[in-house]
């Protein structure tokens, strides 16, 4: 169905209340190159000119770059209207050559060089440096950031040990205290919403790949460990980092990379469906994870005013229930995914 920018959901069993629509704003700290500030700003502006009141950050989106930008906007903006999500296990430090500084993946980036710290102290000391790179004196809720051993090599184990000990510790006193209203962890992998989800009592996740109209396979372990233990779920990638948005095209990108061609091909499938009931691939792309018991909102990012307003678009285009219909008779989503309703 479409949606209501103005509705609300409820995150976890928190009084932190989230519209099903937000704005991801990754692509702010200048992943392939800088976006300037008169850039971002404009794309902050159009989202909010849409509707959008819910933004989500993290000090790792461009090495701190992310937070300036959207906290250069959201600054003038009435605190009590919007929601501002960020994220915590890292914090910044100045490099020893900020001039000869790989700031790699984040090209347009600033020099600033990470320290991982999932313990108490680093959890307030990342916390305190996201509130004064957003300008603002409060944020409505932390996620744990990266917790997947693919980050941390050796050091996983020993970064669990401290999220699970001090970290928590940090957070809770932070939500108890009314600092934040709820706490999450945000993470890649199917399996994390299994493995590493539990080690620490959550009210929501953010999650990027692991449900999307291209890949259902967490239906029924992680998503549905959500469901049981009451746990909400943000949709972080609704367009898998790319091909739901741009279409299964030449250098389309999946997963962080480029697409294969099965990718593709499974893409190609479900727009030709999309095609034949009037329906954009993008709104589908949107649409179809909020469907989930468990999802409360859907946050694709963008770089230009025209992405975000697009997308505003997107979420309340109104979809055919036989086009989900005929994706499962195609077997092109799971058989028992919840799909949108009239």
């Amino acid at each position: 169905m479409a949606h209501k920018l103005t509705d609300r959901r409820q995150a976890g069993k928190t009084t932190l209340q989230l519209p099903p629509f937000g704005f991801g704003t990754a692509h702010l700290g200048g992943m392939y190159q800088r976006v300037s500030g008169e850039l971002a700003h404009a794309t902050m502006a159009a989202a909010w000119d849409a509707g959008v009141r819910f933004y989500d950050s993290a000090p790792w989106y461009g090495r701190g770059l992310c937070e300036h930008r959207a906290g250069d906007f959201l600054i003038d903006m009435p605190r009590h209207e919007f929601i501002v999500t960020t994220k915590v296990g890292r914090y910044f430090k100045r490099p020893t050559s900020p001039s000869s500084f790989d700031k790699t993946p984040w090209g347009g980036g600033l020099a600033m060089e990470v320290v991982w710290d999932y313990g108490y102290g680093g959890v307030m000391r990342a916390y305190e440096q996201s509130l004064l790179r957003l300008g603002l004196d409060t944020v409505d809720a932390l996620f744990i950031h990266d917790p997947e051993p693919g980050a941390h090599g050796e050091h996983h184990a020993a970064r669990m040990r401290d999220m699970a000990t001090g970290g928590i510790k940090a957070l809770e006193e932070l939500k108890a205290s009314g600092q934040i209203k709820a706490l999450g962890m945000g993470m890649n992998a199917a399996e994390s919403l299994v493995n590493i989800a539990p080690l620490v009592p959550l009210d929501f996740c953010i999650v990027a790949m692991p449900y999307t109209l291209l890949d259902q396979g967490s239906l029924s372990t992680g998503m549905q460990r959500c469901i049981e233990e009451g746990i909400s779920v943000v949709i972080g990638a609704p367009y898998a980092s790319g091909i739901l948005a741009t279409g299964p095209i030449e250098g389309a990108r999946y997963a962080y990379g480029f697409a294969d061609e099965p990718t593709k091909a499974r893409a190609r499938a479900i727009q030709a469906v999309a095609a034949r009931h009037g329906v954009s691939l993008q709104a589908a792309a949107l649409q179809f994870p909020l469907a989930h018991p468990a999802v409360v909102s859907v946050i694709p990012g963008g770089v230009k005013p025209e992405e975000v307003t697009a997308n505003a678009r997107y979420v309340t285009e109104v979809i055919p229930v036989d086009f989900w219909a005929e994706l499962k008779a195609e077997g092109l989503i799971v058989a028992d995914a919840p799909v949108p309703t009239a």
